[in-house]
């Protein structure tokens, strides 16, 4: 059987996810983009992290995109592309749903749940995109109060 997005440039991808961050900065929220495709590269829905915008903890780029997709029978030739290390409740939508490959941006900023997904059988391909990093470095200058909140930096 075929590697799922053997034939699909992981950088072309991930233009989708960049252009989602690059919207959620302008709207003032967190600059996390995210899509959902399929094996063959066809977009099946994209999002960004609307957490501020909406006020919506739940809603990240990962599960937006995912949302965006609509129902499927299953999810087993899609690619979830993010430009940020999927965190732990990202990453649990990505085992639930045996998404079977993810493709992430930077890891610089945070490191969710990436290894833990390799471990169990996920393809994880990191690109260190430059732009990535650069929002999210940006964001968390600008915003660290939110930046904490996001990643739950600001419980006890």
């Amino acid at each position: 059987m075929p590697e799922i997005g053997a034939d699909v440039d992981p950088a072309e991808l991930l233009t989708v996810a960049r252009e989602e961050a690059r919207l959620g900065a302008r709207e003032g929220g967190v600059p996390i983009g995210a899509a959902l495709f399929g094996s063959a590269g066809e977009l099946l829905g994209r999002g960004r992290n609307r957490r501020v915008q909406d006020g919506d903890p739940s809603l990240h780029a990962e599960t937006a995109a995912f949302r965006a997709a609509g129902r499927r029978p299953h999810y087993r030739d899609t690619i979830m592309v993010t430009t940020l290390s999927p965190c732990w409740y990202c990453s649990g939508l990505v085992r639930q749903f045996g998404i079977p490959r993810v493709v992430i941006g930077e890891a610089r900023t945070f490191t969710g749940g990436h290894d833990w997904l390799a471990e169990h059988g996920v393809r994880i391909t990191v690109l260190d995109d430059p732009e990535c990093a650069a929002l999210m470095r940006a964001f968390v200058d600008r915003h660290p109060d939110l930046w904490h909140e996001d990643i739950g930096a600001g419980h006890s």
